[in-house]
């Protein structure tokens, strides 16, 4: 009989808080990770997991810890606890490139592009085609097969030689999603990759996700805060709240309504932390 799932549980505000259950077919697993920034707590015991071909939605507020946890899977950072596991392996990655060598592939927020490059140059950026024996650039394969790419997740960039300053703000995510999906990962991570792109745009790139999905060849985690898109693109939702996973459920068994309902009690705690101290503080003050 196959091993069953195992709850993982920590606490938040006195409340047993049960996180992700690990499973059979899970690609990664990141169980109780923290991180500290100097007196500010980003990660406090964060526990999840990501099975073959699934799509994870990853939410939470601004500051919840979303892009650092994404920045500890891959390589960016280190974590101050916990561990990590990729295919059932202890996962320790010591740089972004480590972790992209053991087939974990990132779009950051800031996009981790070189403005004065050209698009199909940073579509290979650390990954450039060289001749061989002479280690020269092969420019023009580079070239054919950055337009295959960018065909391939249907984003209009008429020219690739030009430097991707010239181009906007949702072209230029284009071309760091397309440079990701193009890397042949095992693991792709997705940091807010609709935030600069219009209606068409991000379409097109949900598209790519629901395409990518049904191939079942690649497993992803993704950043968003449009909850339309969560219920469009994902299998399933984790919440970061106060330094856990508040909530795991796949998309179809939670709503939009559980899920702003869990964002409007964190918004109620946090309003009446800061009250009970400027409370305090006037008591003190008085005395």
């Amino acid at each position: 009989m196959a091993d069953q799932p195992v709850p993982q549980a920590s606490s938040r505000n006195g409340e047993t808080i049960v996180g992700p259950s690990s499973a059979p077919d899970d690609v990664l697993r990141v169980e109780h990770i923290a991180k500290r920034f100097g007196p500010v707590t980003a990660l406090r015991d964060v526990n999840l997991h990501l099975r073959k071909g699934e799509v994870l939605g990853l939410l939470g507020d601004n500051g919840a810890g979303k892009s650092t946890l994404i920045k500890i899977i891959s390589g960016f950072q280190k974590q101050d606890a916990g561990q990590m596991f990729l295919h059932d392996q202890p996962y320790e990655p010591r740089t972004v490139d480590d972790a992209r060598a053991k087939g974990i592939d990132t779009v950051y927020q800031d996009l981790a592009l070189i403005d004065e490059l050209s698009v199909y140059h940073n579509l290979f950026l650390r990954r450039e085609r060289v001749h061989r024996p002479l280690p020269l650039l092969a420019n023009r394969e580079m070239k054919r097969e950055a337009r295959a790419a960018l065909d391939e997740i249907g984003i209009n960039i008429p020219r690739i030689d030009v430097a991707v300053a010239r181009l906007s703000g949702g072209q230029r995510q284009a071309i760091a999603v397309a440079r990701t999906v193009n890397s042949n990962a095992d693991v792709i991570l997705l940091d807010e990759p609709l935030a600069a792109m219009g209606v068409k745009e991000g379409a097109q790139i949900l598209d790519l996700i629901a395409r990518l999905k049904a191939e079942g060849r690649v497993s992803i985690i993704v950043i968003l805060h449009n909850y339309v898109q969560v219920f469009e693109a994902c299998d399933r939702v984790s919440m970061i709240q106060d330094g856990v996973i508040a909530l795991d459920k796949p998309t179809a068994e939670t709503s939009v309504d559980e899920l702003t309902e869990l964002v409007v009690n964190e918004y109620r705690r946090a309003r009446e932390a800061t009250q009970r101290e400027q409370a305090a503080q006037g008591q003190a003050s008085d005395a």
